[in-house]
């Protein structure tokens, strides 16, 4: 099974069902994307084929489960008191922006609740919802896969151009930002590239953090529970060396770099 990506079926997953967003999951007391405690919702859809895709389950646009906008809010409400003063909602996914038009509706209400809102992305477009999104988003975790378009193409199936125009957008408005760098051996490892895309973003004054994401094989199980051939094999986690490597590089750019 493959699920390739259609325009029209992310416009329909976007306009259809204003009340409901479509998720694959849902996880209280998250601490791995975004600053605090956190809920996070994992949305169905996306629209990069990624080799290493760690949740190839959430690929297709009509997979998941419809619930209530209604329903979400109130479970954050409830989940309030744990949030503290750093924590509150990501949305993850899959890609959120294929719903952007209820992630709307959506951050508006978790903000007249006084919830902080944080959406995790691959900046795959750059539209007047997207814009809108992000006047009610207080953190964007956005991921750019490559700095090299060939490469990028080669590792996700598209371009690299929207990811960095959503940068420049969010560096234009002043967005806090933390940028999200997959580490994979023999395709995104490359010390220049590393180099060139550490440049690219050195003198964007909204980026607070740089998160190092190793690549591990996890996800492997759900691609062959798809019937999926999964996109890297033989490959495995990067070592030891290589992860310090990255880092260094990427401290020389910036002054908060997490290698997770």
């Amino acid at each position: 099974m493959y699920f390739p990506f259609q325009e029209i079926e992310a416009e329909e997953l976007n306009a259809r069902d204003p009340e409901f967003i479509r998720i694959h999951s849902l996880e209280t007391f998250g601490t791995h994307d975004g600053p605090g405690i956190r809920m996070v919702l994992f949305v169905q859809g996306c629209q990069f084929r990624c080799l290493y895709c760690q949740n190839a389950d959430t690929l297709d646009v009509n997979g998941g489960q419809q619930v209530l906008i209604n329903e979400l809010v109130e479970r954050a409400k409830r989940q309030k008191g744990y949030f503290g003063a750093d924590g509150g909602v990501t949305v993850s996914g899959g890609e959120p922006l294929l719903q952007r038009a209820k992630l709307i509706t959506f951050f508006k209400r978790l903000h007249e609740e006084g919830i902080n809102t944080c959406l995790d992305t691959n900046g795959r477009l750059l539209d007047d919802q997207v814009k809108e999104l992000l006047s009610h988003t207080d953190l964007i975790l956005l991921d750019v896969k490559h700095i090299n378009e060939e490469w990028h193409r080669k590792l996700t199936g598209v371009s690299n151009k929207p990811t960095l125009q959503v940068a420049n957008y969010c560096e234009q408005i002043g967005m806090p930002m933390w940028l999200r760098y997959v580490l994979v051996p023999g395709w995104s490892d490359q010390p220049e590239y590393v180099e060139e895309w550490a440049k690219h973003f050195s003198d964007y004054k909204c980026v607070q953090k740089v998160e190092i994401l190793p690549y591990h094989k996890l996800g492997v199980h759900k691609w062959e529970m798809l019937g999926m051939d999964y996109g890297l094999p033989g490959v495995e986690a990067p070592s030891a060396e290589v992860k310090e490597r990255t880092l260094r590089i990427f401290q020389k750019y910036f002054k908060n770099v997490q290698l997770k």
